[in-house]
């Protein structure tokens, strides 16, 4: 392939030598990629701030055997008002942990890249906890853990859904209940953050029910990858 454009976020970054680094980012259109950004920790390295992680950046890069070499980068946004703000640095960083677990070496997921740089531009925006679980629970629908919402996912009832159980796919009825108790707010809340009414939501003062759906979606998503995440218990702490 020899060079190539993309834009990609920077997920982390790992010290190569007395003055390189290894970058890992989720790219536009090859998927995650891993580059050796030369030079970059010498202190008048071009572009050694733009390949910070949680920068969003236009890239040149030349395609190496193991790794690729970061030729060019030009940011595309900082994302000051996370970088200022310890509570939204903290649900950034899990969005960005949380993405370099599920995105793939070298196979593009555009819909990946999109939801990571749409989820921190809404961070960037507001400081609601929404923002961070509507970015695990639409990832968990891209994977195909889209929980069911409206009936009991063990029997089928449609009336009294008490608990929420990600491995049973969803909602629980008293009867069925498992996993963790969910309120009827919370519930309503997560359909209309996956029905598409997240935009209206964020406008809205945020309450318990919001809080709520945070911790489940964290518990969710480690379960879906069945790890913890050193990320969210920072948050947690």
């Amino acid at each position: 392939m020899g060079l190539y454009r993309d834009e990609g976020v920077v997920l982390r970054t790992i010290r190569l030598g007395e003055a390189d680094r290894i970058v890992t980012l989720v790219t536009r259109a090859h998927g995650k990629v891993r580059a050796v950004a030369k030079g970059v920790r010498k202190t008048k390295s071009r572009f050694g701030a733009r390949l910070e992680p949680l920068s969003h950046v236009s890239l040149l890069l030349y395609e190496g055997r193991e790794l690729d070499i970061v030729t060019q980068a030009e940011s595309l946004d900082h994302f000051r008002a996370i970088r200022d703000d310890l509570d939204r640095l903290a649900r950034a960083s899990s969005m960005l942990e949380v993405v370099d677990q599920v995105a793939q070496e070298r196979e593009p997921s555009p819909r990946l890249y999109q939801l990571l740089v749409g989820g921190l531009r809404a961070l960037a925006a507001s400081d609601n906890p929404l923002v961070g679980a509507a970015f695990f629970w639409r990832l968990l629908s891209l994977e195909g853990a889209h929980p069911l919402l409206d009936q009991c996912a063990a029997c089928g009832s449609v009336e009294d859904l008490v608990a929420f159980d990600l491995a049973e796919g969803g909602a629980l009825c008293r009867r069925c209940r498992r996993g963790v108790p969910v309120s009827p707010d919370a519930l309503a809340l997560l359909r209309r953050v996956l029905g598409g009414g997240l935009a209206d939501a964020l406008n809205e003062a945020p309450g318990p029910p919001a809080t709520e759906l945070e911790h489940l979606a964290n518990r969710s998503m480690e379960h879906h990858l069945e790890r913890r995440l050193r990320s969210l218990h920072v948050l947690d702490g």
